[in-house]
C-alpha cells in the first residue's frame, strides 16, 4: 500500500480513495458490505456530498464503530449562510460523526473569499472553530476558479477531474498544487467511464505522489479490481504507456465528460449520456445502449431547440447542441449496421 500526506492538512491516506457518489445505486446493505470491505481492503479516504441523496447515510451506517480509522470528506452546495448550516449539521447527523475531516465547497461557480457578500468562508472559518470541520477544501469544474483556488492560501485542498486524458493545463494546475502544498484529490480518474483499463489509469496517476484519485465504485467486483492495485500498485510500463497514447489519440480533445452540469434540460434530453453516445458504444457493452431505452433517449435529442443553456453551463465550453447532434447522427449509423 502507498501511503501519502493531503497537502497542508497533514492527514496520511492510503493514495486510491472511494468515491461514494456511486452508492447512491445500490442498497443499504450492499453499499455497507461494500465500504466496510474497501476499507478492511486499505482504502482510508472516502469522498460523499450532501448532492448525493442517501450516500452520506450509508457511510455513516457502514463506519459508525471506525470513524477514527479513516478520514471522510463531503460537500456542501450551499450558495447561503443558512444552506451551508442546514447542510453541514445534516452531514454531520448523517455521517454519525463529530467532526467532518474535509468539508468541500461543491462546484461554487465562483470561488468563496474572506469578505464576499454571501458570507460562505466565515461560514467556515467559524464551523472550523467550532471542530466541526477539520479542513477547508473546494471541488471544481472550471479550470480558472481550480487555478484562483490553489493559489489562493484559502483552501486545504482542491478537487478537480484528473485522468491520462487530462491535458497539458490540468497537469500544471497538479503542480501548482503541490507547489502550493494543496492536497489534490482527482475525481473523474476513470473520465466518467471511458476509460475502461483500471490498471493503466491507477499507474498514470499514482506517479503523482501528492494525488490522491477517488475512484467511483458500486460493484464487489470493481472494488476487488481496486483492492488488488493497492495490494500490488501498478508501475506505468512501454506497454502501458502506449495503450495510453491511443485512448488520447481517440478520446483526446471536445468531448463530453459526463459531468452533468448542463442539466436539466428544458427538453428532457439526458444530455451527460446523448452527448456522448458514440463514445459509450465504442468502448462499454452496448445492449443496453442499443436497446429501446437507449434509442428513446437518442430520439429526444430531435426536440433540442438549440436555447443554449446547456453550453452556457458546460464547464469545458463544449458546443453541446452540436455534439448532441453529432452523437445523434452516429448512433443513427450504427443501428443501421455501419461501424463508428
Amino acid at each position: 500500500m502507498t501511503q501519502i500526506t493531503l497537502g497542508k492538512t497533514g492527514l496520511r491516506v492510503e493514495q486510491n480513495g472511494f468515491g461514494a457518489l456511486p452508492l447512491q445505486r445500490i442498497s443499504q446493505r450492499e453499499a455497507m458490505r461494500l465500504l466496510q470491505a474497501a476499507h478492511d481492503g486499505g482504502m482510508t479516504f472516502f469522498d460523499t456530498a450532501r448532492g448525493y441523496t442517501d450516500s452520506e447515510e450509508k457511510l455513516g451506517l457502514a463506519f459508525r464503530d471506525r470513524r477514527s480509522q479513516l478520514v471522510i470528506a463531503t460537500k456542501t452546495p450551499a450558495k447561503t449562510v443558512h444552506a451551508f448550516w442546514t447542510d453541514l449539521e445534516t452531514s454531520l447527523r448523517l455521517l454519525k460523526t463529530d467532526t467532518i475531516d474535509i468539508y468541500q465547497f461543491h462546484n461554487p461557480a465562483v470561488m468563496p473569499v474572506p469578505g464576499a457578500a454571501s458570507g460562505l468562508y466565515e461560514a467556515m472559518l467559524q464551523a472550523k472553530e467550532q471542530g466541526k470541520i477539520r479542513y477547508i477544501g473546494i471541488t471544481n469544474h472550471r479550470l480558472d476558479v481550480a487555478r484562483q483556488a490553489a493559489v489562493s492560501g484559502l483552501y486545504d485542498t482542491l478537487q478537480f477531474p484528473f485522468s491520462y486524458l487530462s491535458e497539458d493545463r490540468e497537469i500544471e494546475l497538479v503542480q501548482t498544487c503541490q507547489a502550493q502544498n494543496v492536497g489534490f484529490i482527482a475525481m473523474k480518474a476513470l473520465s466518467g467511464g471511458l476509460i475502461t483499463h483500471a490498471v493503466a489509469a491507477c499507474a498514470w496517476l499514482t506517479r503523482f505522489d501528492q494525488v490522491v484519485p477517488i475512484w467511483g465504485i458500486q460493484r464487489r467486483r470493481e472494488l476487488d479490481e481496486f483492492l488488488e492495485l493497492i495490494a500490488n500498485p501498478p508501475r506505468l510500463t512501454a506497454q502501458l504507456q502506449a495503450f495510453i497514447d491511443a485512448d488520447r489519440r481517440e478520446l483526446g480533445g471536445d468531448f463530453c465528460r459526463g459531468c452533468g452540469y448542463c442539466m436539466p434540460c428544458p427538453q428532457g434530453i439526458e444530455i451527460n449520456t446523448c452527448a456522448r453516445m458514440s463514445l459509450l458504444i465504442r468502448r462499454a457493452p452496448s445492449e443496453a445502449l442499443l436497446g429501446p431505452a437507449g434509442q428513446e433517449k437518442m430520439r429526444q435529442v430531435a426536440d433540442c431547440i438549440e436555447c443554449g443553456q446547456c453550453s452556457a453551463k458546460c464547464p469545458y465550453n463544449l458546443d453541446t447542441p452540436a455534439l448532441l447532434r453529432k452523437n445523434a447522427r452516429d448512433y443513427q449509423e450504427v443501428l443501421a449496421g455501419k461501424p463508428l
